[in-house]
């Protein structure tokens, strides 16, 4: 077996560090522009407190970002050194061709074909000869979230070259997936979007799988998985538990439950997705608030609450202390939830679907105000 390597990321990744970095990025299709605006928030907030330049990048801070679907995109942009704006203006750019819909031919199939969203995904993302996994052009560590319908499992896929099937003495190591083809796996959702056949070694045709959305295993948000795979000895890089050894920052795409019943079955078929991504993204957000540290985060129900520990109980230092600090952003796009937040001009049905391409100007500004929470004291000891 061939020593791991860190490549261009060695003096980063290769000593242990005191303290850690998470970002993950839930999966919502066109709604990821409420993602960016948020992320282009904390990017200047925390450029300004870390006196940096133009050239900062949340790569630079976080040390590993994870994505689901759409978040599968922003995240692979952000870890390749990509500015939070770079990828408002592709998804403004872009959007629209990405999400071009299917002849009436291909009804019965999916709602949209996936030729533009490939080909979108390969220029920004490398036709393959020099942008693998393991390429030397990543900032950070990258966490992509697929799900392998040939084996109806989750795999969630890293550059860790310290992980077990990134061998390289491998057939089938997944460092030598092309970048773009993981990110379109992650973002094919079911209805949506015709799944995408990967092969992953060469010269063994049953290790030729076919993948979906992400978005359609448990983990539309990332958030708890990625702290597993951060700190759990079966990854390898044992990244140190603790408040202060830990931070993991969740950013969603808009909580969007599905107003009344199921009308129809091209209704039912449409409304599927977002309904398991919001049943996931919830439940996930709950473990990373019980196990971890939340220092901010929305109200979740009647019966929990927001689990948000009061500012006394943060500094109280003989409370029993959790396994990370964690901060969830995230707004509620239900009609309500637009009109607390003074959007009531906005619709709901505009901005809670997938494919939301008409309306690019009222996502981002439902982005904008949800941007309003991040506050860089959210961080703690993490600036």
């Amino acid at each position: 077996m061939k020593k791991p390597s860190w490549g261009t990321l060695a003096e980063r990744y290769s000593v242990e560090q005191p303290q850690r970095k998470l970002l993950a990025l839930d999966g919502g299709g066109i709604r990821g522009l409420i993602t960016l605006e948020i992320l282009l928030e904390l990017e200047s907030q925390l450029k300004k407190k870390l006196e940096r330049g133009d050239d900062f990048r949340l790569s630079d801070y976080f040390d590993y970002i994870a994505g689901t679907s759409t978040g599968a995109i922003i995240a692979a942009g952000l870890s390749l050194g990509m500015s939070v704006q770079t990828l408002i203006d592709f998804y403004l750019e872009k959007g629209e061709a990405m999400f071009d819909k299917a002849f009436l031919a291909n009804f019965g199939r999916n709602f949209y074909k996936d030729k533009k969203l490939a080909q979108e995904l390969k220029t920004t993302f490398g036709d393959g000869t020099n942008l693998f996994l393991d390429s030397g052009k990543f900032h950070s560590l990258l966490l992509v979230v697929t799900m392998n319908r040939s084996t109806d499992s989750p795999w969630p896929i890293s550059n860790n070259p310290l992980a077990k099937f990134n061998d390289p003495d491998r057939e089938d190591c997944n460092l030598k997936i092309k970048l773009y083809q993981l990110v379109r796996a992650s973002t094919a959702a079911p209805a949506y979007f015709p799944p995408e056949t990967l092969q992953w070694d060469p010269n063994d045709p049953e290790k030729t799988f076919v993948f979906v959305d992400g978005g359609v295993t448990p983990y539309n948000n990332p958030a708890f998985l990625l702290f597993r795979m951060a700190t759990q000895p079966a990854y390898k890089l044992n990244w140190k538990t603790g408040e202060d050894n830990l931070l993991l920052v969740s950013v969603g795409t808009g909580s969007s439950p599905t107003p009344g019943g199921y009308g129809n079955f091209l209704d039912t078929l449409k409304s599927l997705p977002d309904n398991l991504m919001y049943a996931s993204q919830v439940d996930q957000d709950i473990n990373c608030r019980i196990f971890g540290c939340c220092a901010y985060g929305a109200h979740i129900d009647r019966e929990l609450g927001d689990l948000v520990l009061p500012e006394e109980a943060l500094s109280n230092p003989d409370r029993e202390k959790r396994l990370f600090r964690y901060i969830r952003y995230n707004v509620n796009l239900s009609q309500e939830g637009l009109e607390e937040i003074g959007l009531s001009h906005i619709e709901s049905e505009h901005v809670r679907q997938l494919d939301s391409v008409k309306f690019l100007d009222e996502l981002q500004e439902v982005g904008r105000e949800a941007a309003k929470q991040v506050k860089i004291s959210h961080l703690g000891k993490f600036v």
